[in-house]
């Protein structure tokens, strides 16, 4: 945890306005959790049910959304992908799978870098189904991969002495996987193909810096004396299809990569790498051992080329993807577009840290329609020439001026956009922050987000705007560190009020942004957790009839406007799984689990269409001994088998719409 500024804290933010209209309503603090606040006391919480709640899942009813007429799966511990009755499901590919012309198969003990360049890579995140040709049965399918547990993926792995050739594996099997694959018209099912289109991208793979920090002095090193080439991509998680078909995927946790932050000359230097959280004299990876750019004592700026939004041009293999300066450096955990009713384009992004920020960037440029090329590279500069924002959120206090309580009793507030740098046409960019340059404010973004005063969130991941409403939808997954004493925090709550010790569980925040603008409304859609435990919120549905939902991390939409969840960390004592929610009318805050994830396992990148669900299976049997000799899970192949992340496809057994 990096963030030690004063910034106020969202949960305070919640707490406070709870605080207010216990005092207007005259009611106590029991009853203020049934509204959602989750502010219930620690005493209370002690109290509350724990673990997984008994009785059958909701079934679908009459008044069931469409998209979510499914039965909803039990919350469960199986190793495997657990789909609805009537449903199933099947790999579509797998860590170490061919994804080049002429990539041999994937042996256990015979793994090397030039292997593992070409096959599949690990821990697959973000996904994209493309439609290649037009065609309703090829796909351009386009998966990035996070990161590596190379205890997980070699034999007799020693992690305090890797070899030159384990560590260049990782590298190999970090980055992106473009793979052409086919479907048919019988069933959902994906078979990859060996086409012209697939692609490997890994950690060694020449990237463009664009935007106005390219060039600059903090981006050059020995190596690079332009600043303007970075090999490779790390920690990518959650991504976004932009229209004009590209991908952009966000660079997230790569302070686990880069060692020396705080042997580095200068204090100033030192309190930035402590703010992005590299101040480890060496890396349990122990990267810094191969190659010197990981050694901030050696190469100081490599670490600021990284953090990134990326893009690349599937349509292309030959094209060299691009990091998106103008967009801002921290964890980015997606960068999803919305296009706003002038053409201008939008593009939301979390920090995906305890007590970091939600940023914007709004382009000056406008939209260029079409899908050639010349369109393509005309989309891609508009996300260097911009505005980028951070927010900060305020409970409705005017809202009690009479004494009242809203009419629809729910908890929530308003937002300010930041502004915090502008990149202009000519390649300049302007600060909007006193006491820092235009290129310190995108190099350091995360500074810049503490000096503009913005509100610190529980961990806020994947963000993406409803195709149907606008409205903009956010994770917040959890944040198991907060409470009374946290750093930058003096104050300290009254037992009455005092807030949870952990937010185990996590938010979704609902916003209604003005897109282009500086102000947004807010909500709390769920508070997830167990629907027994008095502190749970479901958009105010009934919490008999709805499914535990547990740290929420990715989001999509459905063709229905639904709201699909994907969950990382689930703390009641079940798998991890993919979750629809209805966001309209009555049925508001109706939550159906569709599946669950094998042990371990993480679930990502969700894809929800009319007749294919896909997820990726990330990490399966991860825990804190699990070796390749040693694992909680042996899914895919079952048996004693390696556990191996994977792509799943899921899809109805008589090939009808999915919830339908």
């Amino acid at each position: 945890m990096s963030n030690t500024s004063s910034n106020e804290y969202f949960r305070d933010v919640v707490r406070r306005e709870f605080d207010r209209r216990s005092v207007l309503k005259g009611i106590g603090a029991a009853a203020l959790t049934v509204a959602g606040s989750g502010v219930l006391s620690a005493q209370a919480q002690d109290a509350a049910h724990a673990g997984v709640p008994a009785g059958p899942p909701p079934a679908p009813g009459a008044n069931t959304p469409e998209g979510l007429r499914f039965e909803a799966v039990a919350p469960n511990t199986k190793d495997a992908v657990v789909v609805p009755s009537g449903y199933t499901s099947q790999v579509v590919v797998r860590w170490g799978d061919p994804v080049v012309p002429g990539a041999p198969e994937w042996k256990l003990d015979r793994q090397t870098p030039e292997t593992a360049a070409v096959q599949f890579g690990f821990n697959p995140d973000f996904a994209a189904l493309l439609p290649l040709d037009e065609s309703e049965n090829r796909y351009l399918f386009v998966c990035n991969h996070e990161y590596t547990t190379p205890q997980q993926m070699l034999p007799g792995y020693d992690p305090e002495n890797p070899t030159e050739d384990e560590v260049r594996i990782e590298w190999a099997s970090h980055g992106l996987s473009v793979l052409e694959v086919q479907g048919n018209d019988r069933d959902g099912s994906l078979t990859p193909v060996m086409g012209p289109y697939n692609r490997r991208i890994t950690a060694t793979t020449p990237f463009t810096l664009t935007g106005p920090a390219a060039g600059s002095d903090l981006l050059r090193t020995g190596k690079d004396p332009r600043g303007s080439t970075v090999l490779g991509t790390l920690g990518n998680c959650a991504g976004g299809v932009t229209p004009w078909g590209t991908i952009l995927s966000g660079e997230e946790n790569v302070d686990q990569y880069f060692a020396g932050g705080g042997q580095v000359s200068g204090d100033e230097a030192k309190e930035r790498y402590k703010r992005y959280g590299m101040e480890d004299s060496e890396t349990v990876r122990h990267w810094e051992r191969f190659d010197r750019r990981f050694d901030l004592s050696l190469e100081p700026h490599e670490a600021h080329r990284f953090n990134y939004v990326i893009e690349i041009n599937p349509w292309d293999p030959s094209s060299t993807p691009v990091k998106h300066t103008a967009m801002g450096r921290f964890k980015h955990e997606a960068a999803t577009i919305h296009v706003a009713d002038d053409g201008r384009i939008v593009a939301y992004s979390g920090d995906d840290s305890r007590f970091e920020y939600i940023y914007k960037f709004v382009s000056s440029r406008r939209i260029v329609e079409g899908g050639s090329r010349w369109a393509i590279a005309e989309n891609m500069k508009a996300l260097d020439e911009g505005t980028l924002y951070v927010a900060s959120f305020e409970g409705n206090s005017e809202d009690f001026t009479e004494g009242r309580l809203p009419e629809d009793g729910a908890f929530d507030g308003h937002g300010a956009w930041h502004k915090l740098a502008t990149s202009n046409p000519d390649g300049s960019v302007t600060s909007h922050i006193p006491g820092m340059t235009g290129e310190e404010v995108l190099v350091f973004t995360r500074i810049a987000g503490d000096k503009a005063g913005a509100t610190k969130m529980d961990r806020p991941e994947d963000i993406q705007t409803s195709p149907t409403t606008g409205k903009v939808y956010a994770a917040l997954t959890n944040n198991s560190y907060r409470g009374a004493g946290r750093p930058g925090k003096h104050d300290a709550p009254t037992a009455e009020y005092a807030p949870i010790k952990e937010n185990k569980n996590g938010l979704v925040l609902e916003m209604d942004d003005d897109h282009t603008g500086t102000v947004f409304s807010w909500n709390l859609l769920l508070v997830c957790g167990d629907p027994q435990a008095a502190e749970t919120y479901f958009g105010g549905f009934d919490k008999n009839s709805v499914s535990p939902i547990s740290c929420p991390d990715n989001v999509a939409f459905d063709p229905h406007g639904n709201l699909w969840i994907s969950t990382d960390g689930n703390a009641l004592e079940s798998n991890d799984g993919l979750f629809g929610v209805s966001l309209e009318g009555p049925t508001r805050g109706l939550t159906k689990q569709f599946l669950t994830v094998p042990n371990g396992a993480e679930t990502c990148g969700p894809i929800v269409q009319g007749r294919r669900v896909l997820v990726n299976v990330q990490h399966p049997g991860e825990d804190d001994t699990a070796t390749v000799e040693s694992s909680s899970s042996h899914w895919p192949d079952g048996g004693s088998s390696l556990a191996r992340p994977a792509t799943v496809v899921a899809w109805k057994r008589d090939n009808s719409p999915i919830g339908l």
